[in-house]
């Protein structure tokens, strides 16, 4: 197999010799093929330069088809194979780097041109002989005749031939001939079609231009003009049309006819149509998905003269359990039960539903008064999802969240109006679900700042912009200071110093918090080292390092061996740190999450049971735990403010500090602000505490200083 042609060139001689092989065998001509190729070769780069111009000029397919009559190729078989050899070869060849879609476009559009060119050529030629004819008539009568009766029937074979629908009219607009594929174009007789005028197909779709320029043309004006146009067939069906009409005019340049060519695109258009139903719609549902949507809304935001917006953002509560459950084909029969409710709920001028993925569905409604409506469209929905639902036999009860936003148009993107509404939501279901929430602009900035900060997170740790600072624990028998807590903070580049209430929890969602508690840990450690070989542990006691442990790492297979490293690294013992595990995270803990916790103790690690008291408070289970400290919740030292204090709150201190003592367990309290509340903590019998009295939380240095006065005196 030979190889294709590489450039242009290449390429449109290929096509010339296609083109000379297919018309030759019906061409009268005395030429060779290879010179006739050489005669086709500048009429193939004409109408490859026409495919290929910034502007569609059908000129160069009329050249074209005239020159196809000057060459001799007047045999109706000749126009023919020209036709086909264009449409299969034009594009293929001479279309390269463009747009398919259009150049097959331009392709049919200049095969009118090249019939109407040589349809025209053809009859010039014929008027031409016609007149040659008279002047020979004393001459040679028999023979005119016989010429004039050839032209006419190669004239007529072309005519009615043709693949494309040709119709000839007067200048009034009365049908004069029709060919038979325009006769099978709208299904109708000739005598039915030649009877019409042009102006009765009229069509509501109907380009706006189209009559004004059928005006020009009939007036002379202008040549010609082509553009898309629907007609009406008997049954009432809709025939589509790429039309070109052209005038004719006669020996004198004066206007005497119009031409029409038409090529039936019905089909190619119902299937653009069809295609452009399904890029807009969700194939489940039936719904217009989030690419139309975001149309529809865009539209209605640009809206001026006083118009509003109501959106209603929905998602199903506990979806997710009927796909884990049941199946994700009875998942599907549950989306499409309630798109149909959703449908229903929603039929009021300038209101629509659609799914945007998922479970997720949007209703919007526009108007003037969406204050109201927008309401009122939100309490239809959840009215809709009340029924149960039936699939596969069951009955389900489906429940969903509504995050509602309202406004005036164009102040708003359509992106932010989706975020706003997309987090109103996700609060609807914070709070329990089965509701609707109203936007609310403060909650959505901090949502938008809890985003941002997640999404800074991970590069925040590499970046070096976490560090620690320092909270004194003191010993409330002599007031001596015994070690610290470490806390970490966030020196963010935009919103300063942030605690670790603003980004732990963040930190915890998304995992950051193993390798973020591995770096605390192996910095507060080393700072107890620090602090160790600076001012000597004899004059200062045994300093220890508090570090909190989250539940996240709790259930990470590294904690162990990663202390055991961090310890080993630095060379400080074990009893040197306490790590502190909430009350909350160990509550109903089984064996498997407290095996590294006893690991770690059994090395002589501290394990302290922080914010004590928040939660059930099991004392009982004390017993099982791998625990050395107590920390009571800063709850109870608030409690003591008050003077004097409730006898009640002291009893139950004194209750837990004695139970703690009685299970060798040492007492730290939270919190402690006054002078009074120490007093009465170290009278209740509490070891240590740690809170604002003694120091806020700060950097090593300033625990040195606190140390060193103690230990001087």
């Amino acid at each position: 197999m030979s190889a294709e042609p590489d450039g242009p060139e290449d390429r449109l001689r290929r096509f010339a010799t296609i083109w000379s092989r297919a018309v030759f065998p019906v061409t009268s001509t005395s030429a060779t093929r290879p010179e006739f190729e050489e005669r086709l070769l500048p009429l193939a780069r004409l109408l490859s330069e026409a495919l290929r111009a910034r502007s569609f000029d059908a000129d160069a397919g009329r050249t074209a088809g005239a020159a196809l009559v000057e060459a001799h190729c007047t045999d109706p078989e000749a126009l023919s194979r020209t036709l086909d050899c264009v449409d299969a070869y034009l594009v293929l060849y001479c279309g390269e780097d463009g747009d398919r879609e259009d150049l097959r476009a331009r392709s049919a559009r200049l095969q009118h041109a090249m019939a109407a060119g040589f349809a025209q050529a053809l009859r010039e030629r014929t008027l031409a002989e016609q007149e040659a004819v008279a002047r020979a008539a004393l001459e040679a009568q028999g023979v005119v005749a016989q010429a004039l009766h050839a032209t006419e029937a190669r004239f007529r074979a072309v005519f009615e031939g043709a693949a494309i629908g040709i119709g000839i009219a007067d200048l009034e607009g009365n049908v004069l001939q029709v060919n038979g594929a325009l006769r099978r174009m709208f299904g109708l007789s000739e005598h039915a079609l030649r009877g019409r005028k042009v102006k009765e197909w009229v069509h509501p779709d109907d380009a706006p231009q189209t009559w004004r320029l059928y005006d020009e043309l009939v007036r002379g004006e202008r040549e010609h003009y082509h553009l898309e146009k629907a007609f009406y067939r008997p049954d009432g069906t809709v025939l589509w049309t790429n039309l070109t009409v052209s005038l004719l005019r006669d020996a004198d340049g004066d206007p005497q006819y119009q031409l029409a060519l038409m090529e039936d695109t019905t089909e190619r258009r119902l299937l653009n149509l069809r295609l452009r139903y399904e890029a807009t719609h969700d194939a489940l549902t039936g719904l217009p998905n989030r690419a139309f949507f975001f149309e529809r809304l865009e539209k209605a935001l640009g809206a001026g003269g006083g118009q509003r917006f109501g959106l209603c953002y929905l998602d199903l509560d506990g979806f997710k359990t009927v796909n884990d459950s049941l199946g994700h084909a009875a998942g599907d029969r549950l989306l499409v039960e309630v798109a149909d409710r959703l449908q229903a709920c929603a039929t009021a001028s300038g209101e629509m539903v659609a799914r945007l993925g998922g479970d997720e569905f949007v209703a919007l409604t526009t108007g003037p008064d969406t204050e109201r409506t927008v309401d009122e469209l939100a309490a239809r929905i959840m009215n809709a999802l009340l029924a149960p639902i039936s699939v596969d036999g069951r009955e389900l009860t489906v429940r969903g969240s509504i995050g509602i936003v309202e406004g005036p148009a164009g102040e708003r993107s359509a992106a932010e109006v989706l975020r706003s509404a997309d987090i109103t939501m996700y609060r609807a279901k914070s709070a329990g679900g089965n509701r609707f929430e109203l936007a609310d602009p403060e909650a959505d900035a901090r949502a938008i700042t809890r985003h941002g900060l997640t999404t800074a997170l991970p590069t925040a740790l590499d970046r070096g912009e976490f560090f620690i600072e320092y909270q004194p624990l003191v010993h409330l028998g002599d007031g001596s200071v015994r070690g610290a807590e470490a806390l970490v903070r966030w020196l963010h580049p935009q919103h300063g110093v942030l605690s670790p209430d603003r980004f732990i929890p963040l930190a915890e969602h998304t995992g950051l918090i193993v390798p973020l508690g591995r770096w605390v840990l192996e910095q507060s450690v080393r700072q107890a080292r620090e602090w160790r070989d600076r001012h000597g542990g004899e004059a200062l006691g045994p300093l220890r390092i508090n570090v909190n442990l989250s539940p996240c790492q709790l259930t990470h297979p590294g904690l162990v061996q990663d202390t055991v490293d961090i310890l080993e690294r630095t060379g400080v013992a074990p009893d040197a740190l306490c790590l502190e595990v909430t009350e909350s995270a160990l509550i109903g803990a089984d064996d498997d999450l407290l095996k590294p916790l006893r690991r770690l103790a059994e090395m002589g690690v501290d394990i302290a049971l922080d914010d004590f008291g928040t939660g059930y408070s099991n004392l009982a289970n004390l017993r099982r735990l791998p625990v050395s400290v107590l920390k009571l919740d800063r709850s109870f030292t608030q409690s003591m403010q008050q003077f004097p204090a409730d006898p009640v709150d002291l009893k139950i201190v004194e209750g837990i500090v004695s139970l703690a003592h009685s299970l060798d367990l040492a007492v730290t309290v939270e919190g402690v602000e006054t002078g009074a509340q120490a007093e009465q903590l170290r009278v209740l019998g509490c070891d240590t505490a740690q809170g604002w009295y003694y120091a806020r939380p700060g950097p090593p240095e300033r625990l040195h200083e606190l140390a060193l006065v103690d230990a001087t005196g």
